[in-house]
């Protein structure tokens, strides 16, 4: 337990600085405004402990702070002003809430007496965003700062994590109190660490025990609990093959033998397939995501299915369970461990063999290494992974970059893939490769972007530039919003509605904003574009010019059975 600070009186900005340093803050994203303007005047006296990184957008200040969290463990922060400044970071706010990423965003108000007369810049930040966080507070004393503050980052890093709104009225930022800082760890009425039922574990081995034909889903659940170990020793004990969703592809290496692959709308033929066919589904930290199940009505009925995860609201919510074990992946998948058989699965598992060559020969050859015609955005991003050792972070986009980045992108390390899953928000790509990068300094941070959510956060350069970040940026160009219109395609006639675009001289931006930069179009300059790129001191954009009609294969079509491929 944390101890309690001698008492002094300071100003409640000064009371929120500290209270960050003492829950371990070391780097905040925000944008300065009017009603916020005291808690950066503070910020000025505290910029050796407190490191500021001035985005260009508030909204990029949410996403650095997702992309902060994802790579490193920690709560994200962001700080902005009210009005404006605090609607800016609702996308942000949403889409951490979706994918369980902990962060704290911390709102300037106007002051406590002209709340609800419309004032300036006045916005109620507590009523718009109570939907998307777990907790919003409003701080209108600068006695309340230090406890609301601690609690927050309680909140968002405990159980299933999540963000947490912090709005404060400029009196209590200005506001004098004396100071203690009292670390908040128990809420009586939030539960974060449920207790795990033993007779639920027992069930649940058993019917792993009795299973001919076992079959895992890894989600995002098994990363966030730490509990990549874990899952190795309950997977290997029980000879047990696993797929993953894009959010927990990297808690295991893409070279780990129970590793089958990606499952959902564009993941890997045998995962897909194997879930319609297995006896026992073993969900592990995961949802039951629409773009994983397909339609509900025809998703693994033959399998007795087990839900293991910390949320007790996905228990049950789209998929029927027949053992649900309430807790977190770590500690759950420990105890049921302790009650498994040793078993060996060889035939089952050797039976993925004929779809992973299905797969291969219809779709991943024709990707990775196409013999003609225009440059795939599948090999582009292989040869950046195989370049890299396979020990880089992905950070994605979302649309059709996003889909292959994932697909054709290798892992050894978790806590390796940072994209937007639930929310799917074009723009995130590009803050959050910043935030990464700020998370994880050590490592090669890896940005693929499409054309079109690279013009959603393009002002991020400056960000890049200011902080003079070392960050390499592929933006796989078609000159189409690619995902609409490859559902245009499919689904609409080819009725290429407003998804075609016109876009930027990118080299010439980049540089402007003193980014290296290169464009290929060729595959014969391709490796030597990688290799400039990845040796380039300083961040670089490599735009690679990929096909206009360029399709994300295999999809499941939306609603359809997931077995039901197209290829």
């Amino acid at each position: 337990m944390k101890s309690k600070s001698k008492s002094k009186k300071i100003t409640g900005s000064e009371a929120l600085l500290r209270t960050l340093i003492a829950e371990g803050v070391e780097c905040i994203f925000g944008y300065p405004g009017g009603q916020a303007i005291p808690i950066y005047d503070k910020l000025y006296d505290y910029k050796d402990k407190l490191r500021h990184v001035l985005v260009r957008h508030e909204q990029g200040a949410t996403h650095a702070a997702q992309g902060y969290a994802r790579v490193s463990g920690k709560v994200g922060v962001a700080l902005v002003t009210s009005g404006p400044g605090a609607t800016n970071t609702i996308t942000g706010i949403a889409d951490a809430m979706l994918d369980s990423t902990p962060m704290v965003v911390i709102t300037g108000q106007v002051p406590s007496s002209l709340l609800g007369t419309d004032a300036f810049q006045e916005v109620d930040v507590i009523g718009i965003t109570l939907p998307v966080t777990k907790w919003a507070y409003q701080v209108r004393r600068a006695e309340d700062m230090a406890w609301a503050v601690s609690r927050a980052f309680y909140i968002a890093s405990t159980g299933r994590p999540g963000p947490v709104v912090i709005d404060i009225a400029k009196d209590a930022q200005v506001g004098e109190v004396d100071y203690v800082y009292k670390a908040v760890n128990f809420i009586r009425s939030y539960q974060p660490w449920p207790e795990i039922d033993p007779e639920r574990v027992r069930k649940a081995a058993a019917l792993i025990n009795s299973a001919r034909k076992p079959f895992a889903l890894i989600g995002q659940g098994v990363i966030l609990s730490g509990a990549e170990k874990e899952l190795k020793t309950f997977l290997e004990k029980a000879d047990i093959p696993a797929g993953s969703t894009i959010l927990g592809l990297s808690a295991m290496p893409s070279d780990y033998r129970l590793n089958k692959g990606m499952l959902g709308m564009h993941g890997n033929i045998g995962p897909n397939r194997k879930t319609n066919e297995c006896d026992v589904l073993i969900a592990i930290g995961m949802r039951f995501d629409d773009r994983v199940t397909g339609a509900l009505n025809t998703y693994a009925k033959q399998a007795k299915i087990i839900h293991i995860d910390i949320d007790i609201s996905e228990m049950d919510k789209n998929v029927k369970t027949d053992v649900k074990v309430l807790g977190n992946a770590k500690d759950s998948l420990r105890e049921i461990t302790k009650w498994l058989k040793p078993a060996k699965h060889e035939r089952w598992i050797n039976s993925f063999a004929a779809d992973e060559k299905e797969e291969r020969r219809k779709v991943i050859e024709k990707e990775i290494n196409p013999v003609d015609g225009y440059l795939r955005m599948g090999e582009v991003v292989r040869k950046v992974s195989e370049a890299t050792d396979n020990e880089a972070v992905l950070v994605t986009d979302v649309g059709q970059n996003q889909m292959m980045s994932v697909r054709y992108f290798k892992y050894t390390r978790t806590r390796s893939v940072v994209t937007s899953g639930g929310l799917g928000t074009m723009g995130f790509g590009l803050p959050a490769a910043i935030g990464a990068k700020f998370g994880a300094p050590d490592r090669t941070i890896c940005l693929f972007v499409g054309d079109g959510g690279m013009q959603m956060t393009l002002q991020e350069l400056g960000t890049i530039m200011q902080e003079k970040l070392d960050i390499k940026i592929v933006l796989l160009n078609n000159n189409f919003l690619g995902m609409v219109r490859q559902w245009q395609e499919l689904f609409f006639k080819e009725r290429y509605s407003s998804t075609e675009m016109e876009n930027p001289d990118f080299v010439a931006i980049a540089k402007a904003f003193r980014i290296g930069a290169r464009e290929v179009q060729k595959r014969e300059d391709l490796d030597d574009a990688i290799r400039e790129m990845l040796h380039y001191k300083g961040s670089y954009l490599l735009v690679a010019d990929v096909g206009k009609y360029g399709m994300v294969y295999p999809m499941v079509p939306a609603g359809g059975c997931i077995t039901e491929m197209l290829y």
